[in-house]
């Protein structure tokens, strides 16, 4: 409830499932942006014939925050497939702009408010220049970066200055993603419910251990129960 998700692979594939009917196969490359709004369940699992063999999955699934007036709208799922994800050569850096508006071309991932998600692979000594958000930082998948001085390692999220234009450089070969947008104020979060209002979440959180709910469309056998 209140946010959005924003489910991207790197290796494997997965199988979207939701409360309004959605039914889709994620792989790597893809953008699955599913809005919670108002309040939605669905889960994320492999197919049998997928989990039949041997096989390795790596992929990032962000939380995404709503603007307030946006917290309660309808739920809703967008799948927007890797070849119309827009790619750019960055003074050699290879980028894929997975939302939002970067280096000269624009993602079709609909957005509420002004987001950044942007994926770069970097050989060793290679620099790029960040673009500029009100919030901004990089997640370094692999390898090992430098800015401003300063080393970041494998699996580090940095939350970077955005007074300029930050300028990060590789010290090896490197696979990073850039995540930033609009300042959206504060929220809270229990589990799975976010919003700007406690009495809402308050809500949610009776709605469910009543089962009030929606049932995820063809996954309707499980509940899972509130910590």
């Amino acid at each position: 409830m209140g946010l959005s998700t924003v489910t991207y692979l790197f290796d494997g594939e997965m199988l979207h499932r939701d409360s309004i009917g959605s039914y889709q196969v994620i792989k790597p490359g893809d953008i699955n942006l599913m809005v919670a709004g108002r309040g939605v369940t669905h889960s994320e699992r492999e197919r049998p014939e997928i989990t039949a063999r041997e096989h390795r999955l790596h992929g990032l699934q962000l939380w995404l925050a709503l603007p307030e007036q946006y917290e309660q709208i309808e739920p809703a799922f967008y799948h927007i497939p890797s070849a119309d994800i827009p790619s750019a050569n960055v003074n050699e850096v290879s980028v894929r702009v997975m939302i939002g508006e970067a280096y000269g071309v624009k993602s079709p991932v609909p957005t509420l408010s002004e987001t950044l998600y942007v994926e770069a692979q970097l050989d060793s000594a290679q620099e790029l220049t960040l673009p500029t958000t009100e919030e901004l930082a990089v997640y370094i998948v692999s390898g090992r970066l430098n800015s401003e001085g300063k080393e970041l390692a494998a699996r580090t999220l940095a939350v970077l200055k955005t007074e300029a234009h930050p300028v990060i450089t590789a010290q090896e070969p490197s696979h990073i993603v850039i995540i930033g947008g609009n300042a959206l104020g504060n929220r809270f979060i229990n589990w799975n419910f976010v919003s700007s209002n406690k009495e809402r979440i308050e809500q949610a959180r009776k709605d469910w251990q009543n089962q009030r709910f929606d049932k995820v469309v063809g996954d309707e056998d499980e509940f899972i129960p509130l910590p």
